[in-house]
C-alpha cells in the first residue's frame, strides 16, 4: 500500500508540476498586463503541435525541436499577442469587456487555426521532452517560480511590472516603459504556456479541443492565489494534483462509486468551481461600468433579407436540407446570448451548459428515462426540458450579483466546465440515449418548418426584452450598473431575469438541435464550443437579433462546407479585432459609410464646431429662464391652484408649499422676493441675474476676514439660531464608522440633512466625504451607526430600494445610460422610481432644457454640460424626497454653473432635501444654507457657508 501512495504521489506531482507551470504563466501575465489571458491552453496546444510537427513530422532532432518551438515560437506568439492584440486595446481604454472578447478570439483562432492545419484527430505520438520521472519536471517548476519571484523582487524590471501593475497611467509618467514590460510579460507566459502544452502533450490526447481546455482548467490555481502569489500557486498546484491521484484509490459500487471517480479524475474542475464561485472574485478593477455606445437601427429590409434566406432551405434537399435543419436551433441558443450579454451585459461563457442540458433533458423524458416524469411525446418533452433547464440558470445568475467582468466569466466558465465534465461526460447520464423528432415532422423539410414556427417564437420574446419598461432597465443596467442601482433599478433581480431567460432559451435551442441530429452529443456542448458561440454573438452585434441569426448561419454554413476550422478561425479573426468595432461589424461599416458620406471641408468643420456651440449655449441660457421662471413663480407666491416644479397643486395661506409673507413652510428659509432688496446671500436667498447676466449669478462680494480664533473654537462652529423653527429632518446618520481593511475612513460622523434645505460637505481628498455619500446613498454598507430616512431605519437596504423610497443622488463620474436616449434616460427615473403621473418626465425635460431635439438623441456622444442635466433630470423624475449631489459642476462651464444653481435652489425652495459634495467654495457659498467640513473621517465644522468657509480645515484645497 505504501509502495502504491508513492507511485500516486509521484504521478499528482507531474500533473501538478503541469498546472503550476500554468498558474506561473497566467499569474505574471496578469500581473504584467491586467489581462487574464483565456488563450493559454491554446497556446500550450499549438506549441505541442509544433513540436511535434519538427520532431515526427521533418524529422528533426528534440533538442533542436524544442529550442525553436520554446524559444522562439511561443514568446513570439506571446509579442504578437501584445503587439497587435491587446495593446490597441490598452489604448483605447483596456474595456474589461473588450479585452476579454479579444482574449477569447485568439483562443478560437489558435483552435481553428491548429484544426486546419493538423486536422482534429487526437495524436498519441507526441515527443517526449522530459521523462516520465516527476522530479525533472518538479524541478523545472521550482527553478521557474524562484526565478520569476526573484526577478519581480530583486530587479529593475520587477519594481517597473509593480509599478505598471499598480497604475500603468502613472507608471508612464514616471517614464517606465510599459510596452516593454506588457511584451515581456506576454513573452515569458507564452513561453510557461508552450512548456506546458509540451510537457503534457504524450501523456494527454493531442488535439485541438481537449488540450487547450485540460490546460483552461487548471486556472484555478491562479485563482486560489489571487492572481498575485506565485508559491501559492504551486503549492495549490501540487497539492490538488497529489489528491487528484490519490483518489484513484478508491472503488466504491454502485452510483457513489461512479460519483467518486468521476470526481477524483476532475478535482481540477471542483477546484475551479470552488475558486470561481466561492472565493472572493479577482480583477476588481474590472467592474468598472462598460463602454457603451448607441444603439444602431436595424435597416427595415435586412429583416425581409433574412426571412428570404432562411425560407431559402425549404427548397433544398438531401444533405443540403440536412444541414440547414441546423441553424434555427443555433439561432435559438444564440439568441439566449442575445438576452444575457446583449441586453443585460452579463459576461456569460456557460451557455452551452443549458443547450446541453436542454437537449439531454428532451432525450431522458422522451426515452422515459428522467427520474420521477413518466416518458413523453418529443414537442411535450422539449417544452418540459426548457421548465426544468430554466431555474438552472440560477447557477451563473446567483454570482452575478455579486461579480462583474473577469470574475463572473470566470464563474460562469467555472459552471460550464463542471457541468460538462460532471454531467455530459457521465455514462450513467448519457449512454445510449437516442432522440426521435415529434410526430408528422419525421423528415427534414417537415422538421425544418417546426423549427422556423419555434424561432418565430423566441424572436418576439428576445424583442420584447429591448423594448418597454423592461428593456431601458435591462440597457441602463448594460450601460451602468451602479447608476441603475442608483436609478432604483432592481439589479440582483434584473441580472436573474436575463439569466433564467437565457437559459430557457438555450434548453429551447439544445433540445431542437438534438432532435435536428437524431441523438444527443455531448461535444456538441462542450465549453470550447460555448466559447466560439460566445465570440460569434459579440463580434458579430452582441445586443442584434439579427446578428445571432447571422452567426448561427455563418457557423454551421462554414463548417459545412469547407474545411473543418474555417468558422472557428474566421471568428477568431474578427474577436481579436474587437477594438476596432466594439459594436459589431455592421456598425463599424455604418460608420465609415456616415463618415464617408458626411465628409466636410476644412470651412465646414469650422462652421459645425460653431454652431454647436452656439447650441450649447443657448441650451444652457434655455435652462438659466426656466430655473428663474421658476424662481419668480416662488417668490411672488402662488394663487389657489398653481403648481410647483412637480406638477401638485399647491393651496393657498399656510396650508400650501408657501404662505403669504412668501418664506418656504418646510424649510422656513425665504426666497428673495423681486421687489426686495437682495445682497444675493439672505438666509439662503438667490440673487436673480441682471439683464440675464448668468455669470452674475456666481459674483459675491468679497468677505471681511473674520476675528482670529483658536482651533478648538472653530471647529465648535454651529449655525446661528433660525428665526424660525427648523424643517424636519428628513435624512439622520448616526455615528457613522466605515473601515477600508485596518484604515478607518469614517469616524462617528452625524449629518442631519433637512427638507427645503441645501446642505454641503466640503474637505480635503482623503476625508470621507464620499465614504459618507456612499453610506448615505447605500452603495457602501458602514461597520457601525445607522441611516434613517424619516423615522425608518434604512442602513441595510441597497441602492435601489432606497432610490424608490425617496433617495436620489448623481455621481461624480457621469452615470448616464449612452445606449438610450435623454428621454429614455430620464423615463428610467419616473418608471423605477415608481412615479405613475405620465406628466414626470415631460416636467423633468422641460425644467432642465432638455425638451427640444436632443431628447431624440442617444445619450453617446453628448457634451458633458447637456449630459449633467439628464442625470439631474433622471433623479428629478423620480420625484426624490432627498437629492445627493456628488460635485454636480464637475465639467460645467459657467453659465452652467449658475443655471444649476438656481434650479437647485429652486428646488430646495419646494421642499427637496439636497446634500452637496463639492470641492468648488464658489458654488458652496452662493447654493448652500448649511456647511460640512470634513477631515480625517470626522465632520469638524459646521454652520452657514459666510461663517464656516473661513475656516482653515475648509479652505485646505483637495491635493
Amino acid at each position: 500500500m505504501s509502495s502504491l501512495s508513492y507511485d500516486l504521489t509521484l504521478a499528482g506531482l507531474s500533473v501538478g508540476s503541469a498546472a503550476a507551470l500554468t498558474g506561473i504563466g497566467l499569474i505574471v501575465t496578469y500581473r504584467a498586463t491586467g489581462v487574464l489571458n483565456f488563450a493559454h491552453g491554446a497556446v500550450a496546444m499549438v506549441c505541442a503541435y509544433a513540436l511535434r510537427q519538427c520532431v515526427v513530422g521533418w524529422g528533426w532532432p528534440l533538442w533542436l525541436g524544442a529550442v525553436v518551438t520554446l524559444l522562439f515560437l511561443a514568446p513570439a506568439i506571446g509579442v504578437a499577442l501584445e503587439r497587435f492584440v491587446f495593446r490597441p486595446l490598452s489604448v483605447l481604454g483596456g474595456d474589461p469587456a473588450r479585452t476579454l472578447v479579444a482574449s477569447i478570439g485568439v483562443f478560437v483562432l489558435l483552435v481553428g487555426g491548429a484544426v486546419l492545419v493538423w486536422g482534429q484527430g487526437a495524436r498519441d505520438d507526441a515527443p517526449e521532452l522530459v521523462s516520465a520521472d516527476p522530479w525533472g519536471q518538479l524541478a523545472v517548476v521550482v527553478v521557474l517560480a524562484a526565478g520569476v519571484g526573484a526577478v519581480i523582487r530583486w530587479t529593475r524590471f520587477g519594481r517597473e511590472l509593480r509599478a505598471v501593475v499598480d497604475d500603468r497611467r502613472l507608471a508612464l509618467l514616471g517614464g517606465v516603459d510599459a510596452d516593454r514590460v506588457a511584451a515581456a510579460g506576454w513573452a515569458f507566459g507564452s513561453f510557461t504556456a508552450g512548456l506546458t502544452g509540451v510537457l503534457l502533450a504524450p501523456y494527454v490526447r493531442l488535439d485541438p479541443y481537449g488540450l487547450p481546455l485540460l490546460v483552461m482548467e487548471v486556472v484555478a490555481v491562479s485563482v486560489a492565489a489571487r492572481m498575485r502569489s506565485l508559491p501559492v500557486a504551486v503549492v495549490v498546484a501540487l497539492g490538488i494534483g497529489v489528491g487528484q491521484s490519490q483518489l484513484t484509490r478508491f472503488h466504491l459500487p454502485g452510483w457513489n462509486g461512479q460519483l467518486v471517480q468521476a470526481v477524483g479524475a476532475n478535482l481540477f474542475v471542483v477546484a475551479l468551481l470552488v475558486a470561481a464561485l466561492v472565493l472572493p472574485g479577482v480583477g476588481t478593477k474590472d467592474a468598472l461600468p462598460r463602454t457603451a455606445t448607441a444603439r444602431v437601427p436595424t435597416p427595415p429590409g435586412a429583416w425581409i433579407v433574412a426571412a428570404v434566406l432562411f425560407l431559402l432551405p425549404l427548397g433544398f434537399a438531401g444533405s443540403d436540407l440536412h444541414t440547414s435543419v441546423q441553424v434555427p436551433a443555433l439561432g435559438v441558443v444564440l439568441l439566449s446570448l442575445v438576452v444575457v450579454t446583449g441586453r443585460g451585459g452579463q459576461l456569460s461563457l456557460g451557455q452551452a451548459a443549458y443547450a446541453g442540458l436542454g437537449a439531454l433533458f428532451t432525450a431522458l423524458l422522451a426515452a422515459g428515462r428522467f427520474p420521477g416524469l413518466p416518458r413523453l411525446p418529443e414537442l411535450a418533452a422539449l417544452a418540459t426540458a426548457v421548465l426544468l433547464v430554466a431555474p438552472l440558470g440560477l447557477l451563473t445568475g446567483w454570482p452575478a450579483i455579486s461579480r462583474q467582468g473577469l470574475s463572473l466569466a470566470l464563474a460562469t466558465f467555472a459552471v460550464g466546465v463542471g457541468v460538462s465534465r460532471f454531467v455530459f461526460a457521465q455514462p450513467y447520464a448519457t449512454s445510449g440515449l437516442s432522440l426521435d423528432r415529434p410526430s408528422g415532422f419525421e423528415g427534414d423539410r417537415a422538421y425544418y418548418i417546426l423549427e422556423l414556427a419555434l424561432l418565430a417564437t423566441a424572436l418576439p420574446a428576445t424583442h420584447a426584452l429591448r423594448r418597454g419598461r423592461t428593456g431601458r432597465a435591462l440597457a441602463a443596467m448594460r450601460d451602468h450598473e451602479a447608476g441603475a442601482s442608483a436609478a432604483g433599478v432592481q439589479v440582483p433581480s434584473l441580472k436573474l431575469l436575463a439569466f433564467v431567460t437565457g437559459a430557457a432559451l438555450a434548453a429551447l435551442g439544445g433540445g431542437m438541435l438534438a432532435m435536428s441530429l437524431r441523438a444527443f452529443d455531448p461535444s456538441a456542448y462542450d465549453p470550447v464550443r460555448g466559447l466560439l458561440w460566445f465570440a460569434a454573438v459579440t463580434v458579430l452585434g452582441a445586443d442584434s437579433t439579427l446578428g445571432a441569426l447571422t452567426a448561427a448561419a455563418l457557423l454551421v454554413g462554414l463548417d459545412a462546407g469547407a474545411r473543418g476550422g474555417v468558422a472557428a478561425a474566421l471568428i477568431g479573426v474578427l474577436a481579436v479585432c474587437v477594438g476596432r468595432f466594439p459594436g459589431g461589424p455592421h456598425e463599424a461599416l455604418r460608420g465609415a459609410m456616415e463618415r464617408r458620406r458626411a465628409r466636410l471641408t476644412p470651412v465646414g468643420v469650422g462652421v459645425r464646431r460653431r454652431l454647436r456651440a452656439v447650441s450649447v449655449r443657448v441650451a444652457s441660457t434655455g435652462l438659466v429662464y426656466a430655473g428663474v421662471a421658476h424662481r419668480r413663480q416662488l417668490g411672488t407666491g402662488r394663487a389657489s391652484g398653481a403648481r410647483d416644479l412637480r406638477g401638485h397643486t399647491a393651496g393657498p395661506g399656510p396650508s400650501g408649499l408657501r404662505g403669504e409673507t412668501g418664506t418656504t413652510a418646510a424649510s422656513g428659509t425665504g426666497v428673495a422676493h423681486p421687489t426686495e432688496p437682495d445682497d444675493g446671500r439672505q438666509q439662503g436667498n438667490v440673487a436673480e441675474p441682471a439683464h440675464g447676466d448668468a455669470a452674475s449669478e456666481r459674483r459675491r462680494p468679497p468677505r471681511e476676514a473674520p476675528p482670529p480664533k483658536s482651533a478648538p473654537e472653530a471647529t465648535r462652529l454651529r449655525p446661528a439660531p433660525p428665526r424660525t423653527p427648523p424643517a424636519p429632518p428628513v435624512l439622520t446618520a448616526h455615528t457613522l464608522y466605515a473601515r477600508y481593511g485596518s484604515f478607518t475612513v469614517l469616524d462617528g460622523v452625524d449629518l442631519v440633512v433637512r427638507a427645503g434645505q441645501v446642505a454641503a460637505v466640503v474637505g480635503p481628498n482623503g476625508a470621507g466625504k464620499s465614504t459618507l455619500f456612499h453610506c448615505l446613498a447605500g452603495t457602501v454598507r458602514p461597520v457601525r451607526g445607522r441611516v434613517r430616512l424619516g423615522g425608518r431605519d434604512i442602513t441595510r437596504l441597497p441602492a435601489h430600494a432606497r432610490t424608490r423610497l425617496g433617495v436620489a443622488r448623481t455621481f461624480q463620474q457621469l452615470a448616464v445610460f449612452a445606449s438610450l436616449t435623454v428621454a429614455e434616460n430620464v423615463r428610467v427615473g419616473a418608471e423605477q422610481g415608481r412615479v405613475a403621473e405620465p406628466a414626470a418626465v415631460e416636467r423633468a425635460l422641460r425644467l432642465f432644457g432638455l425638451d427640444g431635439d436632443v431628447r431624440s438623441l442617444p445619450a453617446a456622444g453628448l457634451p458633458t454640460g447637456t449630459l449633467r442635466r439628464v442625470e439631474l433630470a433622471r433623479a428629478f423624475a423620480g420625484s426624490p424626497r432627498v437629492l445627493l449631489l456628488d460635485e454636480p459642476a464637475a465639467g460645467l462651464d459657467t453659465a452652467e454653473v449658475a443655471a444649476l444653481t438656481v434650479v437647485l435652489r429652486a428646488l430646495a425652495a419646494e421642499g427637496t432635501a439636497l446634500l452637496v459634495v463639492e470641492h468648488d467654495l464658489d458654488l458652496v457659498a452662493d447654493l448652500a444654507d448649511v456647511v460640512h467640513v470634513m477631515a480625517a473621517g470626522r465632520i469638524v465644522a459646521s454652520g452657514p457657508p459666510d461663517r464656516v468657509l473661513d475656516t482653515p480645515a475648509a479652505r485646505e484645497r483637495p491635493a
